[in-house]
């Protein structure tokens, strides 16, 4: 063991002690780390203050509805992790909760700086994050969020839902000023490999969404759709997708819509000449239908069995997390509930056919990938680039005064020209250099400013 490798595990254990982390979850983060790559990622690069660029969470994969639901983030949490982390000193973060996921992508000294904050703002705890989470760090956490933000992680594939709250996100990281050119850049990247797996592949064909699969399950098990009492509560994305696809797809003029904002509901019933009723009538709703589509965004469970009369048979679909109906209705005679992850999983030849476009997609997300991490390699290297081409800015116009002084006939815009054309030549012949895979470009980075002496320009810290 080198005296480096002694300081690192010091530092890190050092880091531990602080941070108070969990042991099990300490090692579970840096399992990989000792045997890791550990040239800093990005320095110099993402003119981040903190070393590196992680991306934390859970999804669908390992955690249920349940544990879901107490990671869930609303808009008012994710405004406070935004505050929290501009106090904390980090400059960049990115926070996405939906029905499948919730994850942060940000920089930090150490993932456990982001898993607190997320769990500081949820009812989840570290314990029961570390259960089912993942930490995917530089390159990696790069990767993950284009496969998420193109719907190749989605739980259907090709559900291109997940890019919307992408956006939202950015704006709201925009909106706290936790976002830098590199985040930007890289929010970009993937909305625009979403667009184009979306518009050059067809793993987005077909009707084969969470709305869509909740309109299947209720015609295969009422052939009668069109006589039956139809109440959806909650009208937001998921809601108003479900409602346009029954109404295309059952032929039922018998659907109700309740939503706490009741213009909201009265918008999407005025295309469709539905029924609205008010919130304070849910309740007496519900005891009229034969089918609830629960899809609201409520935190806490808003349908619960005190609401439901049982002397007749009422299928129940919770599209929400956290879960929106209580789990004792299960104990009610005559009801079925069914939730999100239940028709999340039904598969049919749409998605076997979807997934005969995956390498075509991920052909498209390597290509704009790439062109991202080229992008950030010259990045690293720019700011010394500017320097250099300062510095011999400066050495050609001594050179032009001095002899300008000497020679009478001394042709200064002559001079200016060439001078001009061989900077421009000297830092495109360095560039070119750095940017070869062969090269180690920290060091290359180092004995250039050694050699002319730069001064890095403290702006681009701050870029």
């Amino acid at each position: 063991m080198t005296i480096l490798d002694f300081l690192e595990i010091w530092l890190r254990l050092e880091l531990y002690a602080v941070l108070k982390v969990p042991l099990a979850l300490f090692y579970q983060i840096y399992g990989f780390y000792f045997c890791a790559d550990r040239l800093p990622f990005m320095r110099n690069t993402s003119n981040s203050r903190n070393s590196s660029f992680y991306g934390i969470g859970l999804s669908y994969k390992k955690a249920d509805a349940d544990i879901r639901g107490k990671f869930s983030l609303d808009v008012p949490a994710i405004d406070q992790i935004m505050v929290t982390a501009k106090a904390e000193g980090l400059d960049g973060l990115l926070a996405i909760s939906t029905c499948n996921r919730t994850e942060l992508y940000g920089f930090a000294q150490h993932p456990y700086q982001l898993i607190k904050m997320l769990c500081d703002q949820t009812e989840g705890t570290v314990e029961e994050f570390q259960e089912v989470a993942y930490v995917h760090k530089n390159h990696d956490a790069i990767t993950h969020l284009f496969r998420v933000g193109t719907g190749l992680d989605s739980q259907i594939l090709g559900d291109f839902e997940i890019i919307s709250q992408i956006k939202q996100g950015f704006y709201r990281s925009k909106k706290h000023g936790m976002t830098h050119p590199f985040l930007e850049r890289l929010c970009n990247s993937v909305i625009q490999a979403s667009k184009r797996i979306k518009n050059e592949t067809q793993i987005s064909s077909g009707a084969t969404s969470v709305a869509f699969a909740s309109v299947k399950y209720i015609l295969e098990h009422y052939p009668n759709v069109s006589e039956k009492n139809i109440l959806l509560f909650g009208t937001g994305k998921i809601g108003r997708n479900t409602c346009e696809n029954l109404v295309k797809h059952s032929d039922n003029s018998h659907i109700t819509l309740i939503n706490r904002t009741r213009n909201k509901a009265e918008a999407i019933a005025g295309k469709f000449q539905l029924t609205v009723k008010d919130y304070g009538e849910l309740q007496t709703e519900i005891r009229k239908a034969d089918i609830l589509v629960v899809a609201t965004g409520a935190q806490l469970p808003t349908v619960s069995k005190a609401l439901i009369h049982p002397k007749k048979p009422l299928l129940i679909l919770d599209l929400s997390i956290p879960k929106n109906v209580s789990d004792d209705v299960e104990e009610l005679d005559n009801v079925s509930l069914v939730h999100l992850d239940q028709l999340s999983r039904l598969t049919d030849e749409t998605l076997e056919k979807r997934r005969q476009f995956i390498p075509q997609a991920e052909e498209i997300i390597s290509e704009i990938k790439t062109d991202f991490l080229k992008w950030l390699e010259t990045r690293k290297f720019a700011p010394v680039i500017s320097a250099l081409k300062e510095k011999l800015k400066v050495m050609k116009a001594e050179e032009i005064d001095f002899h300008s002084r000497k020679l009478s006939d001394f042709n200064q815009d002559q001079a200016e020209i060439i001078s001009d054309r061989i900077i421009q030549k000297i830092t495109k012949q360095f560039a070119n250099h750095l940017r070869k895979s062969d090269v180690d470009t920290e060091d290359s980075l180092a004995l250039i400013q050694k050699i002319f002496q730069l001064e890095i320009d403290s702006e681009w810290a701050k870029s």
